[in-house]
């Protein structure tokens, strides 16, 4: 049984004109346990929507999320979020009183709280930064500081809002390394929202390609079967690529036109 299933949901958004605004309809798809699953499309195709549904911020308005056996009603820790920005940070605590701000929430004694903090740290590449805070770092600091502050939760699955777009390309790639090394060691199961598709290819192990929104919908979806270290300039990676891009492409071109119209 999948650890997440979205059965033929749909979101509607009503301005305050009265307009009705259909971001996704007929959505479907599972997510298995331990999976590191790429959500990739256009701008405006409803990924980040489909995120907050699962994350419990907002109600399908039609359908169902399910996650364990159990329909998604609301926020819960069995589901940590990772967001596109660094300001979820507190700036008045150092790293390790960040990554533990969580546990101290839910009572986690003091020695229990700072052993674990200091064990994800030391995770996520960042066990001497542990005593500086958040405007002493980079950005690439700050976001494996979230990474941390999210898995010392111990959550069941890993929400992640395009977390890297921020960031220099080449602090995006090295990033996306750690990032994969963080997943082969925890094994935690990730939902990954990117509009990359050499990011895609690179972490996950399947994509779900939206279609252009209004209305979006799952196009299809990629199985990567790559294993390892995975070299952009490999054959086999550049195949994956190139499928993915035509999936997508009409999609993007698509969603620029409706942009464009009057």
């Amino acid at each position: 049984m999948p650890l997440v299933s979205f059965h033929d949901v749909e979101k509607t958004y009503r301005s305050l004109q009265g307009v009705d605004y259909p971001a996704v309809e007929h959505f479907s798809v599972e997510i298995e346990v331990g999976e590191f699953f790429c959500l990739l499309g256009p701008s405006g195709c409803g990924k980040t929507t489909v995120l907050k549904m699962l994350a419990g911020f907002e109600a399908p308005t039609a359908g169902q999320i399910v996650m364990d056996g159990r329909p998604v009603t609301g926020a819960s820790r069995d589901r940590g979020v990772v967001f596109q920005g660094d300001d979820s940070l507190y700036g008045w605590l150092t790293a390790v009183e960040n990554v533990e701000f969580g546990l101290r929430m839910r009572h986690v004694r003091k020695a229990e709280r700072r052993e674990r903090a200091m064990h994800y740290l030391e995770l996520v590449g960042l066990m001497s930064q542990e005593r500086k805070y958040p405007a002493e770092l980079s950005g690439g600091m700050k976001q494996r500081i979230q990474i941390a502050r999210v898995l010392a939760n111990e959550p069941k699955m890993l929400l992640m809002d395009e977390p890297f777009a921020a960031l220099d390309a080449q602090t995006r790639s090295l990033m996306q390394i750690e990032l994969a090394n963080i997943w082969q060691t925890t094994r935690t199961t990730v939902l990954f929202i990117t509009h990359d598709i050499d990011e895609a290819v690179t972490l996950g192990k399947r994509i779900g390609v939206m279609r252009a929104g209004p209305r979006s919908q799952v196009k299809g979806v990629v199985e990567v079967a790559l294993h390892g270290a995975r070299s952009r300039t490999d054959d086999v990676f550049l195949q994956y690529y190139k499928h993915v891009y035509e999936m997508i492409r009409d999609e993007v071109a698509k969603s620029i036109a409706r942009a464009g119209a009057p």
